[in-house]
């Protein structure tokens, strides 16, 4: 049976951490560089077996990402990862990415959070000047820090609209803190015209994707997967066009849900949700963006006309201006309309 390749398929990438968009070559080669010693699971055993199930699970899950994120020690480590990024999403179809990062996570190496964002923010326009898509920047808080430290990285964020900063999020283990005394932040970052791009519903259920809409003003969730839960939760979601941020993989490997099949990814289109298929952190999951679509494709039944629309769904979730988007959804309907399809299976 022949299928046209996902890999052409123009799409947005909106769900992709910083340090987990990292190679795993690239970890390898900086670790060894920087005397940097790798546990087994990010060396020889890759990718981790992993899971979020537990305050156990998810603590492991962390501890792996710090150590990654301790290799980047210089400029050139930094420009080399958003470079990479970049390739590695022109080469899975990504016209436009959305990349997120915790800037007080690595300030106290590049002399603060303003020197790292600045840095960041210069790699993304390298990256898209050398690779041709458009990289952008959400700043996101952590759940485990204070609050009053998310309003000190919405003010950073609203500094920088209109220069390659486009959203405010916030990540890490949901189960932690309380999501609604992040709020002030989230409307310094809104009054400021940022997306308001917070994570919620995945390792807990629909309430904490309700407290991001009504407490956060919520514009995209990223995960929300367990808004299907729900039903009128989802169609407050759907009427809205209030995008969800799916990330399979990453669902499975966190233990989210147990199989590829579980992922509520047909039940989420069907209802009529806006989804925008994401790799999370390929770096710790195995997977980059169109392995997404191909679990879509080959364990959800996807045809190619709801490929194409899912890639759609992405591109018009984005931030990307309205003429960039209706650029990229006219070359979504050329691939649809390739009548000689590229990848036999």
């Amino acid at each position: 049976m022949t299928q046209r390749d996902l890999r052409v398929l123009p799409k947005a990438h909106l769900h992709l951490h910083f340090s987990g968009s990292m190679r795993h070559l690239t970890l390898v080669e900086l670790a060894d560089k920087h005397g940097v010693r790798l546990p087994d699971a990010l060396r020889t055993e890759w990718p981790p077996d992993l899971s979020a199930a537990d305050e156990r699970g998810w603590f492991r899950f962390q501890r792996l990402y710090d150590i990654a994120r301790s290799v980047l020690r210089t400029e050139d480590d930094v420009r080399r990862l958003v470079r990479e990024a970049a390739e590695d999403d022109r080469a899975d179809g990504s016209r436009w990415l959305e990349i997120q990062v915790d800037p007080s996570g690595y300030a106290g190496r590049f002399h603060g959070i303003t020197e790292f964002t600045d840095l960041v923010l210069d790699a993304a326009r390298d990256a898209a000047a050398s690779t041709g898509i458009a990289v952008q920047v959400i700043i996101a808080a952590n759940r485990t820090r204070h609050p009053l430290d998310a309003r000190t990285l919405a003010r950073l964020a609203s500094q920088y609209v209109g220069r390659g900063v486009v959203g405010f999020g916030l990540s890490n283990d949901e189960r932690r803190g309380s999501t609604s005394e992040f709020a002030p932040a989230f409307r310094i970052a809104r009054n400021a015209g940022l997306l308001a791009a917070p994570h919620g519903g995945e390792l807990c259920g629909p309430a904490t994707v309700r407290t991001c809409l009504d407490e956060l003003g919520a514009g995209r969730i990223g995960h929300g997967v367990r808004s299907v839960e729900d039903p009128e939760l989802l169609k407050r979601l759907v009427d809205a066009q209030v995008a969800l941020e799916v990330c399979p993989a990453s669902n499975v490997s966190l233990g989210v849900y147990r199989r590829p099949e579980d992922v509520p990814l047909r039940q989420l289109y069907e209802a009529g949700a806006r989804i925008a298929l994401g790799a999370d952190d390929p770096l710790l999951f195995g997977s980059r963006l169109a392995e997404q679509y191909e679990t879509a494709r080959t364990t959800h039944a996807f045809t190619d006309p709801e490929l194409a629309a899912l890639a759609r769904s992405s591109i018009l979730a984005s931030t990307a201006p309205p003429d960039v988007q209706k650029s990229l959804l006219a070359d979504i309907d050329t691939w649809l309309e390739t009548t000689t399809p590229a990848t036999t299976y």
